[in-house]
């Protein structure tokens, strides 16, 4: 087994990770962005409410969700997009399932395994960035070119 191991990590690139994460994560996520963009955010607007907290504060949904993915698909301030997509889900979390926090599901997941999957997924590009496939990596090198 060590031996197929090595030969994976002698073809395989870490930074082809990256872009496959940041893409996955922030391209799922722009479809909810892209919905309530259409639609309204009225329902987002009632949970800010009933927390206590101003109204427009709903707003920062359309940060979150579509400016956010966006600069993480094309690997732009990654590992400050990916901290504000992080408290973004933590907002989304409470906001949205805090009476299902440690709550299971009918398959035996928690309830709120998805904001929290996203949420993870943001974490870990927070801290890995965003390799070599993005725009910070050209910004970075250009002059070392």
């Amino acid at each position: 087994m060590c031996i197929i191991e090595n030969k994976l990590e002698e073809k395989l690139s870490g930074d082809i990770g990256k872009l496959i994460l940041r893409i996955s994560i922030a391209a799922l996520m722009l479809f909810h962005g892209i919905h309530k963009a259409l639609g309204d955010i009225n329902g987002i607007k009632f949970l800010v409410d009933r927390a206590g907290l101003p109204e427009f504060v709903a707003y920062g949904v359309y940060v979150g969700e579509i400016v956010i993915p966006i600069l993480l698909i094309v690997g732009l301030f990654t590992r400050l997009s990916a901290f504000v997509f992080v408290v973004n889900m933590i907002f989304a979390i409470l906001l949205a399932h805090s009476a299902d926090l440690f709550t299971l599901g009918k398959t035996g997941g928690p309830i709120i395994e998805l904001p929290l999957l996203y949420l993870l997924g943001a974490l870990s590009i927070f801290f890995i960035g965003a390799g070599k496939y993005s725009l910070d990596y050209k910004r970075n090198n250009c002059s070392k070119i």
